[in-house]
């Protein structure tokens, strides 16, 4: 057994692995040792948590010829994520998968969904990312001071994993204009508005614990809270009860959930909002003096203007009276997601349920968007999701129900601004377009998405990288029976080239 001591990141890792690789040592023969707790996967046969390997027997190969160590940037990005996991065996897990890629030439590794070790740096790398997005989700920045130019915030969050480093340039885009300190018990980062820089970590009696900003926060939370929509086991999976005692919200939850039925069965009674009274009339953070006034801030306003955040656009689309649909609306339906998301959705308008709950893809087509992106390989939490009209347009139906009605392309270019304003926010690196209308806004008038779906060739670069257009859930729902399952399977094929990405 070879003891190999290396530094606990993914550098340190990468060049003890070099050295090993070249000399063909064979995973069972290693135990690294990165100075915080040392332990190997390769345990006795007999023991109940030893794994099973595919692939040929370890260290009988015939090729003496240098090896090729070349790994594909795939393996490497899985593997930047797995080395932020606490499990100890995390290094051995990645050497194993090292060796057999390139000592043992099985080049389509990442491809064996079924094998063990795979599997099990799925499990990890998935663990990583849901406590990356939790970190994105529950950081709460407490004023500490202010000096002429700029303000200074603190935070402090306790990550499970060691994701301080991989995750702070997310705040340092999202929160460039005032200077902020992450802090953790690991691992503290810290922005000046022009470097990103990192120090130990400190104990927690040293985070700030309250400011004068938590009170109109917890006003906000409580003003935006929906009983229609609680569901609490869902809830506490997404926000756990640890993270609570960092929330200046967290107060107010148990209340909020004692009084949702009573909530909801008011809103039931009420029914849907045409006087649109909750709709804010607020200026959006870094409105321009002119622009205060709704008549005057335009969906144009927000493109055009490249100092408004997008929590500023948010806001003025919320007013937005650019054309007459906000009328008969219930409220605006922007963009929910991530907003440094490498993959954003676009669909096509809000439906009935949209327009009462404020969210995209939350009805029957929005579930099977879920499960298809879920086959697909692909986590809705890290995507950015909107549509291309903001509001529910909308005819009268039998038994007072309100069905869907396309929008005019008139209406559909008013209210293209908006979405432009996203997308230069967002800066996505894939682009998913569903249906006809964001294809055809976007790209091309004259696009036909069952003819042209998949990945498209001439689009124009300021939108992504990548853009993929393909059919609507909702119209997938409308098909035969007979035929979706094939349709389905095609649609899921078509987010994959998004994964692949």
């Amino acid at each position: 057994m070879h003891s190999v001591s290396i530094q606990p990141t993914l550098d340190s890792w990468r060049d003890a692995t070099r050295e090993l690789l070249l000399q063909r040592m064979p995973p069972h023969e290693v135990l690294f040792d990165d100075g915080t707790q040392s332990g190997s996967l390769f345990q006795a046969a007999s023991e109940p948590n030893a794994l099973r390997f595919a692939g040929p027997a370890l260290g009988h190969y015939d090729n003496d010829d240098v090896p090729d160590l070349t790994i594909s940037k795939s393996f490497l990005a899985l593997a930047q994520t797995v080395a932020c996991h606490r499990d100890p065996d995390r290094w051995s897990l990645l050497y194993h998968a090292a060796y057999r890629i390139t000592i043992a030439k099985e080049r389509h590794f990442l491809s064996l969904h079924s094998d063990d070790l795979l599997i099990r740096l799925q499990r990890l790398d998935k663990a990583v990312r849901r406590d990356r997005h939790k970190m994105k989700a529950f950081v709460r920045f407490r004023k500490v001071g202010e000096n002429e130019q700029r303000e200074q915030f603190v935070a402090w969050f306790e990550p499970e994993h060691a994701i301080v480093e991989l995750t702070a340039p997310f705040f340092a885009k999202r929160f460039a204009s005032f200077d902020w300190s992450i802090l953790t018990p690991d691992r503290c980062a810290h922005w000046d508005g022009e470097t990103l820089s990192f120090s130990p970590g400190i104990d927690a009696s040293k985070a700030p614990q309250e400011d004068e900003l938590e009170d109109y926060w917890r006003t906000y939370y409580g003003s935006i809270f929906n009983p229609a929509r609680l569901k609490v086991k869902a809830m506490q999976a997404e926000m756990p009860k640890k993270y609570w005692k960092n929330l200046p919200e967290a107060p107010l939850i148990q209340e909020l959930i004692s009084e949702a039925s009573h909530r909801s069965r008011e809103m039931v009674e009420k029914g849907p909002n045409r006087e649109r009274s909750h709709v804010s009339a607020k200026v959006p953070q870094g409105a321009r003096h002119e622009d205060t006034d709704a008549e005057h801030f335009t969906p144009l306003t927000a493109l055009r203007d490249t100092t408004l955040t997008h929590a500023a656009v948010r806001e003025a689309a919320a007013r937005c009276r650019a054309c007459p649909l906000y009328e008969s609306a219930t409220q605006t339906v922007f963009g929910v997601g991530p907003e440094d998301a490498d993959i954003m959705i676009v669909g096509e308008q809000p439906g009935d349920h949209e327009d009462l709950a404020g969210q995209s893809f939350v009805g029957p087509a929005g579930k099977l968007l879920d499960e298809s992106l879920q086959e697909a390989g692909l986590e809705r939490n890290e995507i950015y999701l909107t549509n291309t009209v903001k509001h529910f347009k909308w005819k009268p139906g039998p038994k007072g129900r309100r069905l869907h009605d396309r929008a005019s392309n008139e209406e559909i270019a008013t209210c293209k601004p908006w979405l432009l304003a996203e997308i230069m926010r967002v800066q996505p690196h894939t682009l998913i377009l569903l249906g006809n209308t964001p294809a055809r806004a976007l790209v091309d008038p004259d696009l036909k998405i069952l003819s042209a779906r998949g990945l498209l060739q001439q689009v124009p670069p300021e939108l992504a990288k990548r853009v993929i257009a393909t059919v609507h859930p909702s119209y997938l729902l409308r098909l035969p029976k007979a035929e979706q399952a094939a349709s389905i399977q095609s649609f899921v094929n078509d987010l994959r080239l998004a994964h692949s990405a």
